[in-house]
């Protein structure tokens, strides 16, 4: 009976650092030929990191991934791997998986299927591999594949035609919510297409707006998950393969649970926030405390992701702020155990009115006195981070930066926004989920009605449908491109379906001018969903 021992290697790249990247391939090597394994899976594009963007258009690229490929090969020895990177043939650069084998690359397989929607562009950098690539090891052949490779029906049969008989496939792909979900459909599809087991390495750990969430599997043959790696956690976790009478069996291997949904978007938003700060260098963060509930989650969100000790939040209070919001903010940073202060912002705000006088003399009160509260704030925020070196976070979520119910240049303010792909209803289940495992947010806060307070007894729902009503109607116009007459005809009222659009439409400028921040939906601003600030597109189908 033949059998393998590999090891999935959830590695957690720095894009851009091909040295590094390098070394921590060669640190895991050493561990794999002391663990006795015969082969180790490391992620797509694990060299350079994914996605390393226009990093692939830098001429001297392939320098630096020859010299990477020269060093790691001879740590081969007496063992196997399939590792990512990129690399040119004939003048074209293809996103590899390379095999080793006792010291030498043996083998190179192409992507074939390269992904060019939502986040991914990969048809701006690479061209497209035609050929399968079976090796053969310890008495087992293996097909190579990358990523995308197995949401297509092709390159798996394509690889049974050529003899494999377990399919590995190296991934870079990034989290959102119900993702694990498709995986384990998709896999069961090219399982059955190609009636073999699939080995699936997942990359783990946070690129700007991008989580990857580990989660490495291995599918038999009989639509199994038969070995199950923890998501959000790097990690060497061993599999055993034996072959039986001709078939592959899953003989070890990990057995970790899938976590809930809401589980998987909060440990998304901790690993993606830790990545930025640390892969960025930053000694901490600092963010503003109002007493409601988005800053709230964002401040236990940090002091997770980063300890209280590298986390500062600061209440600033104006004269519309209620004492029950000063009181909340204190109690949020005492039970966390960061560092917190109060700074009015009354003498910045009536100084800048003082100063505009002249500018606006015949002119009622609006929302431009409203926007200089928030923007007092973020010239605090800011000078806070010049003096020390700390991030700001923001702390707004998907509802208000989808509407524009946010002020540029003020509570906008910042270098990453947690929330910024969470839509509010779901802020409220993060919060109640943080609660579960120790009370970080106080229940007033969580039952208290949103305002902004930047006018006595504001209300949110002054100026939004409530958020119930308006986060499904997002849903169904940012996430699921559904037109006006859809939402309408699915249950909606057309005023509110109406409105909300026009909001959406009419703040693309804002999320433009937006911070980065962690992608937890089919569909976040930024990279996955690109419209011209300038148009003259209509409401409707």
């Amino acid at each position: 009976m033949a059998e393998l021992t590999l090891l999935l290697a959830q590695l957690n790249p720095l894009v851009g650092d091909i040295p590094g990247n390098t070394e921590r391939v060669v640190t895991t090597l050493a561990e794999a030929r002391r663990q006795g394994a015969q082969l180790v899976v490391f992620p797509e594009l694990v060299l350079t990191g994914y996605p390393p963007e226009d990093l692939l258009l830098r001429p001297s690229l392939e320098g630096r991934v020859s010299t990477a490929l020269a060093e790691l090969a001879p740590h081969t020895q007496g063992l196997a791997a399939v590792v990512g990177y990129p690399r040119h043939r004939d003048g074209v650069l293809y996103n590899m998986a390379g095999f080793f084998h006792d010291g030498r690359l043996v083998a190179e397989y192409a992507k074939q299927h390269l992904p060019n929607y939502q986040v991914f562009d990969e048809k701006r950098y690479f061209g497209q591999g035609t050929e399968p690539c079976v090796v053969e090891l310890a008495g087992f052949r293996l097909a190579l594949t990358v990523c995308e490779d197995v949401w297509h029906p092709g390159p798996v049969f394509q690889a049974r035609q050529a003899g494999a008989e377990v399919v590995v496939n190296i991934n870079a792909s990034p989290f959102h919510r119900h993702k694990h979900q498709e995986r384990i459909r998709t896999l069961t599809e090219r399982v059955t297409e190609g009636a073999m087991p699939i080995v699936y390495l997942n990359m783990v750990g946070g690129q700007d707006e991008l989580v990857f969430d580990g989660g490495s599997l291995v599918m038999d043959a009989d639509e199994r998950v038969a070995a199950q790696a923890p998501f959000f956690r790097e990690g060497l976790f061993r599999v055993r393969l034996a072959k039986r009478g001709g078939r592959v069996e899953v003989v070890e291997g990990p057995a970790e649970a899938p976590p809930s949904t809401v589980s998987a978007v909060y440990q998304a938003i901790v690993l993606g926030l830790s990545d930025y700060v640390a892969k960025n260098r930053f000694p901490g963060v600092v963010l503003g405390l109002s007493g409601g509930i988005d800053s709230a989650l964002t401040l236990a969100l940090a002091v997770d992701a980063l300890g209280a000790e590298r986390v500062e939040a600061v209440m600033m209070p104006f004269r519309y702020t209620s004492a029950l919001s000063r009181r909340l903010a204190a109690e949020e940073a005492a039970r966390l155990g960061v560092r917190f202060r109060e700074i009015s912002i009354e003498p910045i705000y009536d100084a800048v009115v003082a100063q505009l006088a002249e500018e606006f003399a015949g002119l009622a009160p609006d929302q431009t006195e409203e926007n200089i509260q928030a923007r007092a704030r973020g010239l605090v925020l800011m000078a806070i981070s010049n003096k020390k070196g700390l991030l700001v976070l923001a702390t707004g979520n998907k509802s208000e930066l989808a509407t524009g119910y946010c002020t540029l240049y003020g509570d906008m303010v910042g270098g990453f926004a947690p929330l910024k792909d969470v839509p509010k209803t779901l802020v409220y289940e993060l919060a109640r989920h943080r609660n579960a495992r120790s009370p970080a947010i106080p229940e007033e806060v969580i039952g208290r009605p949103p305002t902004a307070e930047l006018r006595p007894g504001q209300k949110d729902e002054d100026s939004l449908p409530p958020y119930p009503i308006l986060d499904k109607i997002l849903e169904l116009y940012i996430e699921e491109d559904r037109s006006a007459e859809a939402i309408v005809a699915a249950g909606f009222s057309p005023a509110d379906v109406y409105r909300v659009i026009r909001m959406v439409d009419a703040n693309e400028y804002k999320r433009r001018q937006a911070p980065v921040g962690v992608r937890v939906t089919r569909r976040g601003f930024g990279r996955d969903r690109r419209y011209p600030i300038t148009n003259g597109w209509q409401p409707g189908s």
